[in-house]
């Protein structure tokens, strides 16, 4: 399975110079890879443009060779920084978990899921917490791959190694894609296969 952008190119309506320019990029299933950059120097915006969740860019992003679904199910999943935003308020942790997809007990268990967080409400959990449904729902048995954006970056240590641990088991057992995007070196040298900087394939 391959995940590539040609010729990637964005910039905001309101400003003069690109965010990003002219960036090619190939990801596949074989290697955990690392995508490194500053603060500020476009990874998330990248993100959502290589999952399809931004949509007005120039360039093309296509997976197995074809274009990225515009609606229905997207095989290329984000699993965004700050659960909270992505997360509505009004509805309990179940029907957030299950509008993606059903899950049994036993990966709940894997995620440190417990039965009574199901019927609380977003507000009611921690961030530790609420980003292990933000991951677990991004893992839908169709997804192909996963682009972790800063993911853990809110946790303490110990959360990090647990919900990581847990992510790179469920994407090897599946044969998925990994891209964790983060600015941390340490925690992309001890998890990542190959790394790329962003300042080296943005042309701008």
């Amino acid at each position: 399975m391959k995940l590539k952008a040609t010729n990637i190119s964005f910039k905001y309506p309101s400003a003069k110079n690109y965010l990003l320019k002219d960036i090619n990029l190939e990801l596949d299933n074989k290697k955990i890879m690392g995508l490194i950059g500053d603060s500020g120097s476009g990874k998330s915006t990248l993100c959502k443009i290589l999952s399809g969740y931004v949509q007005k860019y120039e360039g093309e992003v296509s997976f197995d060779d074809a274009p990225l679904p515009k609606k229905g199910f997207k095989p290329v999943q984000l699993i965004y920084q700050h659960p909270e935003k992505v997360m509505n308020p009004k509805w309990k942790m179940k029907d957030v978990l299950g509008e993606s997809w059903d899950v049994d007990e036993k990966t709940l268990s894997e995620f440190g899921i417990q039965k009574s967080w199901l019927t609380r409400f977003p507000q009611e959990l921690s961030g530790g917490e609420l980003q292990r449904f933000s991951v677990l729902r991004a893992l839908n048995p169709k997804t192909k791959f996963i682009i972790a954006d800063e993911m853990t970056t809110m946790l303490d240590a110990i959360t990090q190694v647990q919900i990581l641990d847990s992510v790179l088991k469920l994407v090897k057992e599946r044969n998925m894609g990994f891209l964790l995007v983060s600015h941390d070196m340490d925690l992309v040298d001890t998890i990542c296969d190959d790394k790329i900087y962003l300042k080296d394939i943005n042309n701008i």
